[in-house]
């Protein structure tokens, strides 16, 4: 999981602090001398800013409960951001003493979401103070009237199992208990890690029947492996036992979707929103181009084995051809001026649970093909598990979206703000083709698309571009050097 060091926790307003020394019983100018008396100390745990765009975050899981101990750097809490989930450490040893946003709420970048409290006997007055909301942080916003009930996130709440026996089976490898068990807090809530639940997600596993062997009870990833695996051993028994013959469950409809209903965005999914509708304030133009993609087939087929990708060498070759064309990594934030890029970023879309994320393959033109493709893969592994660093999602110079695994032709895509192109990468299918020497032939082609910010980039720009990334995937031999 990413881990964030949070923004320190900033003291409370100076009347908690220690009282100042004359004004203290004791104090020269003040009479006799006494004990000098300390008042309390008690910190706010704000939400922390994860990335450039974030306004609000959202609560994933508290990892230590009211009243726990806490260590400077150890984990309190895991937030959603709009691209990640994120452990927020605490940069203090204190208590924590009262929790503000319970798990699934929202609260707005900077507002408290939990107190801290320096020492236990000021656990009481630190939930005092959360009750009475004398928090000197703003409240967060209200939860929009549609989440009354809202859909449950697939990466929050854990998908049903799958048969009955599944059920038990991890029921026996939880130790046959009860239902409620230390990770579930009383049936309050599951502490478990994003990765885990997302886990839990895909192999139909009940959380709220495992014990989590983390740290205070919390589940990882290889209590629901165990689980998984406890219960495939149960249905294989069950299956070779022919003695009593068990109803076959009926499939289950999706529980994910239902129809009619009206369901709020995810965090994501509002960041996503809201940079579609600021890219509307920027003038944009297209241009397509079609490009012979033979000799680039034959070069992936033959070391593919080595666990090159295709996206790999679609990001290569356009670095490739940027350093040739920097005008297009290019960027305008200001509508006055503009910058040329230092370095060549290139920003692949992803598509992952509940919206879409660009992992920034950094300096693509220096990094030889084989580096590119193992960063590739791992950047898309800590994409979908929501594991992303800020500057692995938000340092992108121009950006691909590539739909031809799915057979698409071509299609344009919507400029991310602060880009200055995105290029949008069609199928590679046979195509009926003319020949220089005038007979008809069949070559492999794809079709990609390009839509630029026209404050900075003109027609021209792009179609000198085109021409020269066409000629390094018509003749790829740079590509593996």
């Amino acid at each position: 999981m990413a881990r964030l060091l949070q923004t320190p926790f900033l003291p409370s307003p100076p009347s908690l602090h220690v009282a100042r020394r004359s004004s203290l019983p004791g104090h020269p100018r003040n009479g006799p001398r006494a004990a000098p008396t300390i008042q309390s100390k008690i910190r706010e745990i704000f939400m922390p800013a994860l990335s450039s765009t974030m306004t609000e975050g959202k609560i994933v899981s508290w990892v230590r409960s009211e009243g726990d101990r806490l260590a400077k750097g150890e984990s309190v809490v895991v937030v959603e951001s709009d691209k990640a989930d994120m452990d927020v450490e605490t940069f203090y040893d204190g208590y924590l003493a009262a929790i503000m946003v319970e798990e699934g709420g929202v609260a707005a970048v900077g507002s408290a979401i939990a107190l801290l409290a320096e020492t236990e006997e000021e656990i009481a007055e630190a939930r005092s103070r959360a009750g009475d909301g004398s928090s000197s942080s703003p409240p967060p916003p209200p939860p929009p009237e549609a989440s009354a009930a809202p859909a449950p996130e697939p990466h929050v709440e854990a998908a049903a199992p799958a048969a009955p026996v599944a059920k038990a089976a991890v029921t026996v490898a939880a130790g046959g208990g009860s239902a409620v068990h230390p990770a579930s807090e009383g049936g309050k809530r599951i502490v478990a890690s994003p990765y885990a639940k997302k886990l839990a997600k895909e192999l139909k596993v009940d959380l709220g029947m495992l014990a989590g062997s983390g740290p205070m009870g919390r589940i990882v990833a290889k209590d629901v492996e165990a689980a998984a695996n406890a219960a495939a051993d149960v249905a294989s028994a069950a299956t070779a036992g022919a003695a009593v013959a068990a109803p076959v469950a009926a499939p289950q409809r999706s529980a994910a979707i239902e129809l009619g209903t009206v369901v709020p965005f995810t965090t994501m999914q509002g960041a996503v929103s809201r940079n579609m509708v600021e890219s509307l304030s920027v003038p944009t133009f297209r241009v397509g181009y079609t490009i012979t993609t033979n000799a680039l087939d034959a070069l992936y087929k033959k070391i593919k084995s080595k666990g090159v990708t295709m996206s790999a060498l679609l990001a290569k070759a356009t670095a490739l051809a940027l350093v040739k064309h920097p005008v297009i990594n290019s960027s305008c934030r200001d509508g006055k001026s503009f910058t040329y890029n230092s370095s060549i970023n290139i920003a692949v879309a992803v598509a992952i649970d509940g919206g879409l994320i660009t992992p920034v393959l950094q300096d693509a033109d220096k990094v030889d093909i084989y580096s590119l493709s193992r960063k590739w893969k791992e950047l898309v592994d800590k994409a979908r598990a929501k594991q992303l660093q800020p500057h692995e999602y938000n340092t992108g110079t121009f950006t691909l979206s590539n739909l031809g695994m799915f057979g698409v032709d071509r299609f344009d895509a919507i400029l991310p703000p602060g880009t200055g192109a995105i290029m949008a990468v069609g199928t590679s299918q046979p195509t009926v083709v003319a020949t220089k020497d005038g007979r008809i032939g069949m070559k492999n082609q794809m079709q990609v698309n390009i839509t630029a910010d026209h404050r900075v980039i003109y027609g021209a720009d792009l179609a000198q571009f085109l021409q020269t990334l066409a000629k390094i995937i018509e003749d790829p031999k740079d590509l593996t050097f």
